[in-house]
């Protein structure tokens, strides 16, 4: 099947396609995008610290990109194929949503950020520790990965991690410069458009959306183009290198930090994110870990150049 939609901003339209299944590791919908005038950022930032802006013009060459991030099943069968270990495996530990860990959570740390816990063993398919599963959750995003676990990934079927400015342009589904991906209705505790937090972060989630954690990859309405989970969920990893776009002496500071200790940019904020702590699953948003670094809310999908 395929759509169309039109770009009211200028930028060429997006067009859907639904390919067929050819092989456990490929994405059985993803959406091509021809590429063209397009923009990343916003001139109206919520967070500029983050360096959300200011808006600039980008010319982006054809790509496609996965309808949905990428599923434990479809990472299994990397695994299964390659005998690839992920960083987290090596590590071994990784950070766990303390929510996740239930009656047997050990008590906050004064010296961490307290809603996360330093899990040993923790990984892609225990993602709670020894002892949890992804039994079940098949058709969820597989987390607990790190860039290099999502490029490793992403190279075996074919493609790459997207740009920031691909994300973005996909993500505003053919919309001129909407805040969501859904458009600019503001979610609240009572009304639902992604998975994330509903209720005071981090003591109390109401489960208005239905999960505490990350919710399978289609739980939730597809945007104009066709895309699943662009807004909560998991955080996405993206191919860019972290930067603020300023000469304050703050900024020049901020990056060469970045650029020291690797930090990527990623998008679409989690299940974890509420306008109160971490506004940041609009579309213009944008966080950065280094890039070694994964965790219970950590995801990605796939791009592929236009020819591919």
């Amino acid at each position: 099947m395929s759509c169309c939609t039109t770009n009211r901003d200028g930028a060429n339209p997006v067009s859907m396609a639904v390919e067929p299944q050819r092989g456990v590791g490929v994405a059985a919908e993803r959406v091509m995008f021809r590429g063209g005038r397009s923009f990343v950022g916003t001139d109206k930032p919520e967070l500029p610290q983050d360096g959300e802006g200011p808006r600039r013009s980008v010319n982006l060459a054809p790509f496609w990109l996965d309808a949905t991030t990428v599923t434990n099943a479809r990472f299994a069968a990397f695994v299964a194929e390659t005998g690839y270990v992920s960083e987290a495996e090596r590590f071994g530990w990784s950070p766990v949503f303390r929510g996740l860990l239930g009656p047997e959570a050990p008590p906050p740390s004064a010296t961490t950020t307290p809603w996360w816990v330093k899990v040993d063993g923790a990984y892609w398919a225990e993602p709670e520790g020894p002892g949890s599963t992804i039994e079940g959750r098949e058709d969820h995003p597989v987390v607990q990965v790190s860039w290099a676990d999502a490029r490793a990934f992403a190279a075996w079927c074919g493609g790459r991690l997207p740009t920031e400015a691909e994300w973005e342009h996909a993500a505003r589904g053919g919309l001129a410069d909407p805040r969501f991906p859904w458009g600019d209705d503001e979610p609240d505790d009572q009304t639902v458009f992604a998975n994330i937090w509903q209720g005071q972060f981090p003591h109390t989630n109401l489960l208005t959306d239905g999960y505490m954690g990350p919710s399978p990859v289609k739980a939730f309405p597809a945007n104009g183009a066709g895309l699943y989970g662009m807004s909560g969920n998991v955080w996405e990893w993206t191919a860019d290198t972290f930067r603020v776009r300023s000469l304050s002496r703050q900024a020049k500071e901020r990056n060469e930090t970045a650029r020291r200790i690797g930090e990527k940019v990623l998008k679409g904020g989690s299940f974890l994110c509420h306008i109160s702590y971490c506004y940041r699953y609009r579309i213009a948003a944008r966080s950065a870990l280094t890039a070694d670094s994964s965790a219970s809310n950590t995801g990605f999908r796939v791009a592929y150049d236009g020819d591919a």
